[in-house]
């Protein structure tokens, strides 16, 4: 089974089984960021430390003021960079994207403010190219997880910043955000 399926099955799961774990601080929410992603590895030889714009959507279900599930996706951008193969210059570009499935948890520190953290599984393809030709196609399922704080503008509008780390097989890559959530329920 592919991870597009995979996830598709879980975030299936967790959606027929959400209304019976309801309490009265439940809801769906749905929010939005967009942040920096680092990549520093070496692939057989050859470098690359980079940076390049992320942007994440996700939806969830609260279950209560400190714990939710939630599924999203995640886009790393492109990391591009001008290497040097044999002496001569060439661009290298790397990206990835693809679906997350995790649970979020939330620790109110007052009425408006909280500290979050969040872990699951990133399914996800990539692609790397030097000069535009393919060099790899790569996909697999790996862990996620992250921290952050959030602040209630409202009842239902929040604003969050969070870092969070993802292993992309051999390779992680760190990324800072900001953004928002909208809750509808509770």
């Amino acid at each position: 089974m592919n991870a597009y399926r995979q996830a598709r099955l879980a975030l299936i799961s967790a959606t027929l089984l959400a209304p019976a774990m309801a309490s009265a601080e439940s809801g769906f929410y749905m929010g939005a960021s967009i942040g920096t992603a680092d990549l520093n590895e070496d692939f057989d030889g050859l470098t690359i430390d980079t940076d390049a714009t992320a942007f994440r959507v996700i939806a969830g279900w609260r279950f209560n003021e400190y714990f939710a599930i939630e599924g999203g996706y995640h886009d790393f951008g492109d990391f591009e960079q001008t290497v040097d193969i044999n002496g001569t210059p060439a661009t290298a570009s790397l990206s990835a994207d693809g679906f997350t499935f995790g649970i979020a948890g939330a620790l109110p520190l007052s009425e408006k403010f909280a500290l979050t953290g969040r872990l699951g599984m990133f399914f996800w393809d990539g692609a790397a190219e030097i000069n535009n030709v393919s060099q790899a196609s790569p996909e697999d399922s790996n862990l996620y997880y992250g921290a952050g704080a959030s602040y209630a503008v409202t009842e239902r509008f929040s604003l969050n910043g969070d870092w969070s780390r993802y292993d992309l097989e051999e390779s992680q890559s760190d990324v800072l955000s900001v953004g928002f959530q909208y809750r509808f329920g509770g």
